[in-house]
């Protein structure tokens, strides 16, 4: 489709965003100087800001010619503490931190909603509130932004994280459960330190250990139905210190990923049952120490319905995405608030969290537009209802 010189136009100012937010990654809750380039971009836009009483982060709105609902539209700005490998000429300035998630391009992508949405504001029939987010990354920002208060109003919210498996000019849209719940747990075992030459003299704590990491998989396999999902992976073993001494500890860390929250409620009782009968039937003591980090990101199945007519119509190809096992604290605004999460496609070079991970640019002007017409949309249909 031949763009318009219009389209042009903001396609390469929003191409110039990216490449300044790219060039300046900051971690969660440190994004200072994203926050004072977003709030120069909008006012250059004469797009009104409202209070938002965190350090970081943005809250703008675009107020209809005619009264109706207000629905919110959501970004991430954080980065993560990797060192770029792209060798892109805008690659990060800052060594040790990156864009290796996508974050500038959800937040260019939605910098680009709330410039088109400004000058279509005699076609918006109600408020859209724009939340440029801190810190997805650690799991806080989705927390600390509903606990302001500042979207106790909103009747619907949306947001998206780019996919790099699936090409540009595609959008994955899901109804129901779409990422999944994310838990961590620590594993301690103590046993009785001996001479490695003398086994008998001690309680093995790396053999204990290891019973118990065999045994947490029968949770999955044989306590959990095959019609619901779940995975436990331990990702961290740690014990002794040298080669002839049997270590009187040992330490275990990982996640659980779930998607159903009655499932997920009912995994820390029987992973407690498992470590500590596993570590008494062998001699030892287990202690498990479990924390619940995000719930399951899941779509309303109406609003996901309403979402795949608009992409159709702001000429995207709709795919039903497979289900990601990674977190994402939307899910947190989900919970309190109906609305939908879509995955869009950027033809990536590489997955989510890598040091060469390039997005294609050309997936910024067709995400924008989308975002603008999903807000007119949704506040039309959501009034006539």
């Amino acid at each position: 489709m031949v763009k318009t010189v219009e389209e042009t136009q903001l396609e390469q100012q929003l191409i110039g965003y990216h490449h300044q937010l790219h060039e300046h990654p900051e971690l969660s809750f440190e994004e200072y100087e994203t926050t004072k380039a977003l709030k120069g971009w909008l006012a250059e836009a004469n797009i009104e800001m409202l209070d938002l009483p965190m350090k970081t982060g943005v809250l703008a709105v675009i107020r209809g010619k005619k009264p109706g609902p207000t629905i919110a539209l959501r970004t991430d700005i954080d980065a993560l503490p990797i060192q770029e490998k792209t060798g892109l000429p805008f690659a990060s300035k800052v060594p040790g931190k990156m864009h290796a998630c996508g974050h500038d391009f959800h937040t260019t992508s939605i910098l680009g909603a709330a410039l088109l949405l400004k000058k279509r504001e005699d076609e918006i029939e109600g408020i859209v509130k724009i939340i440029f987010q801190p810190a997805e990354e650690n799991g806080g920002g989705a927390i600390k932004v509903l606990e302001t208060g500042v979207l106790d109003d909103v009747e619907a919210i949306f947001g998206m994280h780019d996919m790099p498996h699936i090409p540009t000019g595609t959008i994955g849209i899901k109804s129901g459960p779409l990422m999944a719940g994310v838990d961590k747990f620590v594993i301690d075992v103590e046993g009785t330190g001996t001479h490695a030459a003398a086994p008998e003299k001690g309680i093995d704590s790396i053999v204990v250990a290891s019973h118990i990491i065999t045994a947490l998989q029968t949770i999955v396999s044989r306590n959990i139905s095959p019609l619901n999902n779940a995975v436990i992976s331990v990702t961290r073993l740690e014990a002794g210190n040298t080669w002839n001494v049997l270590p009187q500890t040992a330490q275990m860390e990982g996640t659980v990923r779930t998607f159903q929250e009655h499932v997920r409620d009912g995994i820390p009782a029987k992973m407690q049952r498992v470590v500590e009968g596993v570590a008494q039937a062998l001699g030892a003591k287990g202690t498990l120490h479990y924390t619940k980090l995000g719930p399951a990101l899941i779509n309303d199945e109406k609003y996901a319905e309403w979402a795949v007519e608009t992409a159709k119509k702001s000429g995207l190809n709709v795919v039903s995405p497979i289900p990601s096992s990674a977190g994402e604290d939307f899910a947190e605004y989900l919970k309190k608030i109906p609305g939908a999460f879509f995955f869009m496609g950027v033809s990536g070079t590489s997955g989510l969290h890598h040091p060469d991970l390039i997005i294609d640019e050309k997936a910024i002007l067709p995400s924008a537009e989308f975002f603008s017409n999903l807000a007119v949309d949704f506040l039309k249909k959501m009034k006539n209802e």
